[in-house]
């Protein structure tokens, strides 16, 4: 494993999109473990499109057809779902604290349907990891299946130092309602953009 591998890999996991914002919105909303069980659950979620790109079921949603299409807009009314639920709701972002907190399997369904319902993963693993592995490296397979372990790992310590910090500044935030307003406002806008990019993506 090469030292350009991690640093790309960090770099592509570190990089803002619906895996990080949810786990964000989870952890500024409910607290620390909501935002590690959103993180667990975006990082779970990254397991089936690793699977698929290991047996050659992800190269379908490459040609662009039918399933492509169906986890696509399956993806960009989820992420559209998400961006009205928190326009609608005209409070902070940070829930209250007498609100009950939510469940960790619910947390769970909804990160992992946030990541689950995106098809640019299982073609990024299809992209991404045969750069690492040489055509005719013996053991290919065990080679990928490495790399991709690395890659999930990654994921959720990425994703867990997201929700600690974003649990961290809650307390702040609390105090400050219109200020998580805004946050609210911008989270929903993300979701939004998020939404249009993937209407728009193409195989």
């Amino acid at each position: 494993m090469s030292i350009t591998f991690l640093i790309t890999t960090l770099v592509v996991v570190a990089t803002p999109g619906t895996g990080v914002i949810f786990t964000l919105s989870a952890a500024l909303s409910h607290g620390r473990r909501a935002g590690l069980v959103a993180a667990f659950g975006c990082t779970l979620a990254a397991v089936p499109h690793a699977a698929l790109a290991l047996t050659g079921l992800a190269a379908l949603l490459q040609t662009g057809g039918l399933a492509f299409l169906l986890v696509k807009y399956l993806g960009v009314a989820y992420l559209l779902g998400l961006a009205w639920a928190m326009l609608r709701d005209r409070g902070g972002l940070a829930a209250p604290r007498n609100t009950p907190p939510r469940t960790a399997t619910r947390v769970i369904v909804s990160a992992v349907l946030v990541n689950l319902l995106n098809p640019k993963p299982a073609l990024f693993f299809i992209a991404f990891l045969p750069q690492f592995v040489p055509a005719d490296a013996s053991g290919a397979t065990p080679r990928m299946l490495v790399l991709s372990g690395v890659f999930v790992l990654c994921t959720w310590l990425v994703f867990s130092g997201y929700g600690l910090f974003a649990a961290a500044v809650r307390g702040h935030l609390l105090t400050r309602p219109r200020v998580t307003y805004r946050l609210r406002q911008v989270f929903a806008a993300s979701f939004l953009a998020l939404g249009v990019k993937l209407a728009l993506t193409t195989a």
